[in-house]
């Protein structure tokens, strides 16, 4: 099976990433969140929820907000284990990371 993950910055700026059965078996649900709720504290992201809890999405967002556009221009290491990540955790084939607008579709 093949998996689609997009991250946009904008129209004009989308970055797919495109992924294979044998790269995100390796990795269970929990390895993937632990893996994003690094990321979301290693670049020290701001929760937008204004309790201060941190939900799936909000990290998947944030991360790729906080993360850069340069990390997935360059279509290097951090942009694809992000990406399985993120399909694992979300488990769907095809996912859009809308960072400006702040959606996950």
């Amino acid at each position: 099976m093949s998996y689609a993950v997009t991250v946009s910055f904008d129209r004009k700026r989308e970055y797919e990433i495109m992924l294979h059965d044998g790269e995100i078996q390796g990795l269970d649900k929990e390895q993937a969140r632990a893996w994003l709720t690094r990321e979301f504290e290693d670049l020290e992201c701001v929760p937008s929820n204004p309790t201060g809890k941190i939900l799936l999405l909000d990290m998947v967002l944030n991360v790729a907000r906080y993360g850069g556009e340069d990390r997935f221009e360059e279509a290097g290491e951090w942009a694809r284990r992000y990406a399985i990540a993120v399909t694992v955790v979300l488990e769907r084939p095809v996912i859009r990371v809308d960072v400006e607008n702040f959606v996950v579709g």
